[in-house]
Parts: C-alpha cells; sequence; structure tokens
C-alpha cells in the first residue's frame, strides 16, 4: 500500500501545457432507453460476463447530471474535458443535441471540450470484422463535427483499439465476446482503416487538431535468456507496435503486413494520414518470459489460452485495487523510448489517460500516484520529448467494463445508489497543483 502525503512542490511545466481529465460515454452517461444499443448493452446482458452482475443502464447518470460534471470540472480547474460521444447514441433521435448541450455547457465553464469519436460502445448492427465499418465511422465522425466542430478544441478518433481487439475479439472478456485469437488481426486493422478515413473526414468538415490515444506501456523481458527476450519483444510487437507504427511510419512490423486484410499498403497511405498530436494512455509496464502453461494474466484476469508469451508479476512493487503495479519511472522510459524509435516522425505527445484504481475518499495512495507519474512526466519533459498535456483517469467512479462497479478511478467518489458525486482528497490535490502551475 502507498500511504504518504506528498510534499515536495511540483516542477513548473511550460507555459501552455493542457491539464485535463477523461471519461468515456458508456462508462458514465446511463440513459441507456433513449439511445440505441451498443454491443456492451448486449454484452453486460448476458449472465458471467461482468463481475459482479451489473450493467452501464444508469452508470453515473452523466446524461441527465452533466451539470454537475461540469461544475466539478470547473471547480477542479482543468483546462480541457476528453469525453467520448456514443456512436448508438448519435445514431439516436435527438442524440447530437445531448452533446450540443454539454459542449456548450464546457464552453460557458471555460473547459475545452475534447472529443473521443469511439471508446468501444459499437453499434450493435455494425462489426469490426467488416472492412465496411470503417467506412461507416468515417461517415459517423463527419455527422458529428459537422455538429460540433465549431467549438471541440481536439479531436480523438479511436480509444485503444490494442485492448478493444485484443480484450473483446481475441481474448473474449469484453464486447463482443469473440475469442478469436490471432484471427481477430482484421479487427485491428480495420480500425487503424477508420482512424485514417476519420482523419480524413475531420480535414473536409473543417476540423482540426487531431490526434488517437492508444495504450502504450513499456515491456520488460523477465530474463536475459533468448526464450525470454523473444517472447517480450514479441508481446511489445503485439501491443505496441502493432498500433503506432501504422500511424506514424505508415508500415506494419515486419511479419504482420501480410496477415492483414485487402489491399494494406494502400490501407496503409490512409492509416498513415497525417495527426497533429498523439496521444498515449499509460498504466504500467509488463513484464514478459516465455510460455509457462495454459494460462496468461492481463488486467488483473486469467485465461486458459495458449500464447506464445506469459505476463509475469513486476516483485517488490506496490500495487493498485486492481493488482497493477505502480512504477511512475515507466512512464519517462516509454516517453524517451517513443521519441528515440520515431525520431521527426513523432508529433508533440498528450498523455491522453493516466491513472489508477483505489478504494476511499481519503485517497492518499492516488495522489501518491499521481504525484510519482506526473514528476516522472516531466523528466521526460526535460529529456527533450514535446510532451504537450496530461489527462487523469479518471473524473468520476464509473463503470468499469467487464469488472462492473468494482475499480474506483475517480477523482470524485459516485454513490452508485443516491448517484451523488463527493470529490476525494485527490480532486483538491489536483485542483492545488493545477493552481500552482498557473
Amino acid at each position: 500500500m502507498i500511504r504518504r502525503m506528498v510534499t515536495n512542490p511540483m516542477p513548473q511545466f511550460p507555459a501552455g501545457f493542457l491539464w485535463g481529465v477523461s471519461t468515456s460515454a458508456h462508462q458514465i452517461e446511463g440513459a441507456a432507453d433513449v439511445r440505441e444499443p451498443s454491443v456492451w448493452d448486449v454484452f453486460t446482458a448476458e449472465p458471467g460476463r461482468v463481475k459482479d452482475g451489473s450493467t452501464a443502464a444508469v452508470a453515473c447518470d452523466s446524461y441527465h447530471r452533466y451539470h454537475e460534471d461540469v461544475a466539478l470540472l470547473a471547480g477542479l480547474g482543468v483546462d480541457a474535458y476528453r469525453f467520448s460521444v456514443s456512436w448508438p447514441r448519435v445514431d439516436s433521435p435527438g442524440g447530437l443535441d445531448f452533446y450540443d448541450r454539454l459542449v456548450d455547457a464546457l464552453c460557458a465553464a471555460g473547459v475545452r471540450p475534447v472529443v473521443t469519436l469511439f471508446h468501444w460502445d459499437l453499434p450493435v448492427a455494425l462489426d469490426w470484422l467488416e472492412r465496411d465499418t470503417a467506412s461507416r465511422f468515417a461517415d459517423h465522425v463527419s455527422v458529428v463535427a459537422e455538429r460540433l466542430g465549431d467549438r471541440v478544441a481536439k479531436w480523438i478518433t479511436l480509444n485503444e483499439p490494442a485492448e478493444h481487439t485484443l480484450l473483446g475479439h481475441a481474448l473474449g472478456v469484453h464486447a463482443p465476446g469473440r475469442r478469436l485469437m490471432f484471427d481477430a488481426l482484421p479487427v485491428a486493422h480495420h480500425q487503424l482503416l477508420a482512424h485514417g478515413l476519420a482523419v480524413r473526414a475531420l480535414r473536409a468538415a473543417g476540423a482540426g487538431d487531431i490526434g488517437i490515444a492508444n495504450s502504450h506501456g513499456p515491456t520488460w523481458a523477465a530474463s536475459e535468456k533468448p526464450e525470454d527476450r523473444e517472447a517480450a519483444e514479441f508481446y511489445d510487437l503485439l501491443l505496441n507496435r502493432l498500433f503506432s507504427d501504422p500511424v506514424l511510419i505508415g508500415r506494419y512490423p515486419e511479419g504482420i503486413g501480410e496477415l492483414m486484410p485487402g489491399d494494406v499498403e494502400a490501407d496503409l497511405k490512409v492509416i498513415a494520414e497525417p495527426i497533429d498530436w498523439y496521444g498515449i494512455n499509460y498504466y504500467a509496464p509488463t513484464r514478459v518470459g516465455a510460455p509457462q502453461g495454459a494460462e496468461i494474466e492481463f488486467g488483473g484476469l486469467s485465461f486458459p489460452v495458449e500464447l506464445p508469451f506469459t505476463v509475469r508479476e513486476i516483485e517488490d512493487r506496490p500495487v493498485t485495487d486492481f493488482g497493477w503495479p505502480v512504477v511512475p519511472e515507466a512512464l519517462t522510459e516509454l516517453l524517451t523510448g517513443f521519441a528515440g524509435r520515431y525520431g521527426d516522425r513523432l508529433p508533440p505527445v498528450l498523455i491522453t489517460e493516466n491513472g489508477c484504481s483505489y478504494e476511499g475518499v481519503d485517497d492518499q495512495e492516488r495522489i501518491a500516484y499521481l504525484d510519482g507519474h506526473i514528476r516522472a512526466l516531466h523528466r521526460a519533459v526535460e529529456a527533450g520529448v514535446d510532451v504537450r498535456g496530461y489527462f487523469v483517469w479518471s473524473l468520476l467512479d464509473n463503470f468499469e467494463w467487464a469488472e462492473g462497479y468494482a475499480r474506483r478511478f475517480g477523482l470524485v467518489h459516485t454513490d452508485f445508489e443516491t448517484l451523488e458525486r463527493t470529490p476525494k482528497a485527490s480532486y483538491t490535490w489536483l485542483r492545488d497543483l493545477l493552481r500552482a502551475q498557473r
């Protein structure tokens, strides 16, 4: 357990550095009865899919209580709020009206809207195994940009296509619940193609300041043994480079392109459409070794599957309530490594998610976590990495996907019976940090 008060002054970040918090539509909005269903609604309705048997039908009810959430954002003093638009809600009568109201409220409060256009809640009629879904996504993006583009500060095409591919389509523990293993690779390709088409659609609508939010973390070999190093390199390729190389340098890692569907070379020209910045979601590094048996662990979950690697424990590190190791310095390693790998091809970087799950309102563990990671981020800036912003995950305790309501990532406590919001100690700490930065 981390249990200490943070007292050392935080180093000063460059002028114009963007501070924000992040959420996603399916995890906080609720109001499922006034939108079309998503693959997550179908998935959570199946017994055994979510650990506590819950759904996001109500969640934090931010659809009806967004004014409370905007007031919390204003009180926190963030520059920006990253939220996602629900594709099924946009497809519903009056669905865009909600986002119109939310964006207007944010602008009135002096908080810049940062819109994620896809955060896993795919309409049930669509399927990422089908190439046409990428084109349908571009149409969706055009509709949203036409309505909100005059007020949105930044656009994020996709959130974490790696996790959506792996957990939803390869291992089956997220929606839509498929266990395709390596036959899920077309899902990755079609999402990346959707990203490129979305960038083009946003540009055509006159929108700018466009990025993507990919999850990344350093991969550490369990030992210097050749088999452990080989397993770690494969894991790094699958979870990191598979989703950054096509976007940033216009090609897949060696051996991957020929496994993808369609005219891959033509698609890569679309996928590598220039972006204005690159978003990184960071939580922890991963220690990887050669296979040891039929089970692997990922994100606190165990899977009885065969893969050419095994995720190992990172010893002598505190862990969050989710069981994730707390390793702030790995964020510095990740960012300097990215800058070294991609050089001039890497645009300015934003940390689009970073946070932790801990119980309690007096959440000193979360304060220590955020303090350590923000300092690690500053060290990357000092090392010359062009980092332009940092977003905490998350504003509110919310529906944490297959974990249901058992994990609490929020700066604000949500009572899921009364829906009352209570700022935690970390909310006050971050508010004071932001005041000091200014």
